[in-house]
């Protein structure tokens, strides 16, 4: 990832406008899962030696039902998540009217925690706490621990259903096509999706690409054979 600008109007505009944790855990999440409910579907009914159509039509209604249910879920949570930082706003906002000298007591001991102290630290908390939204915004993070940037519940229903959908459908592809061997290329085709996903959060992280692959690979192949094995118990 390249490296952000550093010149002060760069630096005002994006502290000015956070990102919040954005959607890459609503895409990393329903792309694995789609792939894993999905494929779960087709390992274990192929197991009990069910016919393709019966495959395809399991595994389309998982794609739709599944993939709603997660996004609506997430949505759900996400914004639970930031009805719970507006809530805790509140409650700063009205113990700051109520208990303003307890509460300067909490900004200087947040302050002082983070490494200031002296009249550096009597200062800053002077000036914090003449700014009421500023006041709450440290009290919201340094108390409660709370992200500063108000989470997006929509945005992150839709990347969670999209990913799933799209992931979803490829474990499908081959009995849809009505291609031989059809078990064999869903699993090859599920396995490099779950490489593929392993690879790409790898951007976004301090590990190599190819250990992050090998480590989504390991879950979802772990995920697979377990469905696989139920699915073999029913066989005919």
């Amino acid at each position: 990832m390249p490296d952000h600008g550093h010149s002060q109007q760069e630096i005002a505009r994006r502290i000015g406008s956070p990102p919040g944790r954005g959607v890459l855990r609503d895409l990393v999440y329903g792309a694995i899962d789609g792939s894993v409910t999905t494929f779960a579907i087709v390992a274990g009914v192929a197991g009990a030696g069910l016919s393709p159509f019966v495959i395809v039509a399991l595994g389309i209604a998982n794609v739709l039902a599944d993939g709603f249910s997660m996004a609506a879920g997430n949505y759900s949570g996400t914004k639970a998540e930031r009805d719970n930082i507006r809530r805790v706003r509140a409650i700063e906002e009205r113990h700051i009217k109520r208990y303003p000298d307890g509460e300067r007591r909490e900004v200087r001991e947040i302050l002082l925690r983070m490494g200031l102290n002296g009249a550096v630290l009597e200062d800053a908390t002077q000036a914090i706490t003449a700014d009421r939204e500023s006041w709450i915004d440290l009290m919201v993070q340094g108390e409660y621990g709370l992200g500063g940037v108000d989470p997006h519940p929509m945005r992150a229903a839709m990347a969670t259903f999209m990913a799933f959908l799209a992931a979803g459908f490829i474990p499908l592809l081959p009995f849809m096509l009505g291609l031989e061997r059809a078990f064999e290329l869903s699993a090859m085709m599920t396995m490099a999706v779950f490489f593929a996903i392993g690879a790409f959060k790898s951007r976004w992280s301090l590990a190599p690409w190819w250990w992050s692959a090998l480590e989504t690979l390991l879950i979802g192949g772990v995920a697979a054979a377990i469905a696989y094995a139920v699915g073999t118990l029913f066989h005919a």
